[in-house]
């Protein structure tokens, strides 16, 4: 099972990053995905997760209103949109897909997890 992400890098304070998430036809067309991020010294936190639906999806309190998260279903992927980056944005961002068909702000929901992304914000 792999989950590949891409998309990351280094962007000005206000600027936008996508980042991608492509995973085999097996494991996640038919279940949740999520994004979670994690700083230096910092736990893994939950940043946005959709259902195998699509829809709007669920996001963590910090970046409601500037990130939103898709999913191409045809292409077994899921994207996250960064707008409005801020410098606690910069953090390692990990793809993962959900045990169940919904979105889910509980790591221990995710069963699969890709390498992560670094993404960095200068202010």
């Amino acid at each position: 099972v792999q989950l590949q992400a891409s998309g990351g890098g280094l962007v000005q304070a206000g600027g936008s990053l996508r980042l991608s998430c492509t995973g085999s036809k097996r494991t996640s067309s038919n279940n949740g995905m999520g994004w979670f991020r994690q700083a230096p010294g910092k736990e893994r936190e939950f940043v946005a997760a959709i259902s195998w639906r699509g829809g709007t999806g669920i996001y963590a309190d910090s970046v409601k209103g500037r990130f939103t998260i898709s999913r191409d279903n045809a292409q077994n992927t899921v994207y996250l949109q960064m707008n409005s980056l801020e410098a606690e944005d910069t953090a390692v961002y990990y793809c993962a897909v959900a045990r169940a068909a919904v979105a889910s702000r509980d790591i221990l929901a995710y069963r699969y997890w890709g390498q992560g992304t670094q993404v960095t914000v200068s202010s």
